[in-house]
């Protein structure tokens, strides 16, 4: 099997879904950012410079004749000379005075044709002036109020200061930019790669698993999913080492199983054929009769291999119809009275009064009494008992069989339905029994349980539910007399 791992693509994801939608968001702040701070630089200086012009506005309630002198006195009498230029235009559009005191002819002044189309009589204009500096200029026209003096105001103003502050702080924002992305790509490749180094790990260990090498184990100091996942593949090792120890237990306890009686019909086999012909015939009967016994052995194995087979692929069947439970189980306690007498170990069986019916599979039900009781007298020593009852109880039977056995230890009472465990080992076995079993109960709806103290006995209890009969209307058809001699 090829494992092949790219770990490039949690890389790949993460710039793809992570990092590119961090970087267009930070370029697009950063970008709508410069253009703000632009914008207040400059509309800023926009409103400060039209503050400064709009203090010469008393020039529009001058006659003709004192309006020239009146631009000069304002023109010298204005304190921020070396913040702004300001300049009044006569009517034609010509400058009579600046602030400057410097006189310009052909000076370039869009804003103030700009502003005689203005529907607002104002203007602004952004741009270079004669000497290559960058400069705002604004105009805005004079109200007319009839008396002849009517002109406008213009104010220039040098961008080089604002321009400045502007780079500045545009520089200090795309450095805090570059500081997020840097800082986000840094941290997000320790992150990618606090990712993939565990998950590096975690792959060795699956491979090595894989490939059979139970005690690999994974050591995190993580107290995440990372550490999580850790945790969950340290206990699909536990869990797959212990199965392939019951696997392997199984194999020997099930080839133990299927040597023994096997040896046995060799044995007595080959004693039987030797004494063909001979007088001693009863040899040969006992001989033939623990064939059969080991051949019954060998074929209930089988069957229970076989059936475990079915359960695990889905295919295990019942032939369902209503039938008395106390038949079955009386007749399963009688195939061990004798044999648990053998042992020294008596079988006590208490029915309940009355039939007792159940809904389900007879065959299947006694193959579970059967196991039951095997592995109660099995683990039973000399001069025990085997305590069997049946009892009807809140439309249950309730069947309980209780030993005086060695016990099961706590820390196995909770697995001993599991397949292929066995919590003692000394006796015969193959560990699939109590599974089996268990799992014909659930599919009658019933329950089985143990309790069990190592030691002194155990006590198995199955509770299947009784069989009620379903209320149907049937229609029943009384012949009359004429239609009875008709019929003769």
């Amino acid at each position: 099997m090829n494992f092949e791992v790219r770990f490039k693509s949690i890389l790949s994801r993460w710039i793809k879904n992570v990092y590119l939608p961090v970087v267009i968001i930070v370029v697009t702040l950063a970008t709508v950012a410069c253009l703000v701070v632009r914008n207040t630089y400059l509309n800023s200086v926009e409103n400060s410079a039209e503050e400064y012009a709009r203090s010469f506005s008393q020039l529009s309630v001058m006659d003709s004749d004192f309006f020239p002198r009146a631009a000069k006195e304002y023109c010298e009498e204005f304190e921020a000379k070396d913040k702004i230029e300001i300049m009044v235009l006569d009517s034609n559009g010509e400058i009579l005075v600046s602030t400057s005191g410097f006189e310009r002819k052909d000076l370039l002044m869009p804003d103030y044709k700009r502003a005689l189309q203005s529907e607002t009589k104002s203007a602004v204009w952004m741009g270079k002036s004669s000497a290559g500096e960058k400069i705002l200029a604004g105009t805005y026209l004079l109200e007319d109020f009839g008396n002849g003096s009517n002109g406008a105001v213009r104010y220039a103003v040098s961008l080089r200061l604002c321009n400045r502050q502007i780079r500045e702080s545009v520089a200090v924002i795309i450095c805090l930019a570059l500081f997020i992305l840097v800082f986000s790509a840094t941290t997000g490749l320790f992150f990618v790669k606090s990712i993939i180094r565990p998950v590096r790990e975690v792959s060795a260990a699956a491979r090595k698993i894989a490939a059979g090498d139970y005690k690999e184990q994974l050591v995190s100091t993580h107290a995440d999913e990372i550490g999580e996942l850790c945790d969950s593949i340290n206990y699909m090792q536990s869990e797959l080492a212990a199965a392939e120890n019951l696997k392997n237990d199984f194999i020997s306890s099930v080839s133990h199983e299927l040597r023994t009686p096997l040896t046995a019909i060799r044995g007595w086999a080959e004693t039987a054929k030797m004494s063909v012909g001979d007088e001693d015939t009863a040899l040969v009967e006992r001989g033939l009769d623990v064939v059969l016994s080991e051949a019954d052995r060998l074929s209930g194995l089988v069957e229970e291999l076989l059936d475990f087979s079915r359960m695990q692929s889905g295919r295990f069947t019942l032939n369902v119809r209503p039938f008395d439970v106390a038949v079955i189980l009386s007749s399963a306690v009688d195939m061990y009275v004798e044999l648990a007498s053998k042992h020294d170990v008596e079988v006590l069986f208490t029915p309940a009064k009355g039939e007792i019916t159940v809904n389900g599979d007879p065959d299947r039900i006694k193959q579970v009494f059967i196991n039951i009781i095997d592995n109660a007298v099995k683990y039973t020593t000399e001069k025990g008992q085997v305590l069997i009852e049946e009892v009807l109880e809140d439309g249950c039977v309730k069947i309980t069989v209780k030993d005086t056995g060695v016990g099961i230890p706590a820390q196995d009472i909770d697995r001993v339905k599991e397949k292929f465990y066995k919590a003692n080992n000394s006796v015969r076995g193959s560990g699939i029994g109590l599974a089996v079993a268990d799992e014909i109960i659930k599919q009658h709806q019933g329950l089985l349980f143990l309790e069990s103290t190592e030691g002194v006995g155990t006590t198995v209890t199955v509770v299947l539910p009784i069989y009620v009969v379903p209320e149907e209307e049937t229609e029943k058809i009384i012949p009359t007399e004429n239609e009875g001699e008709e019929n003769e």
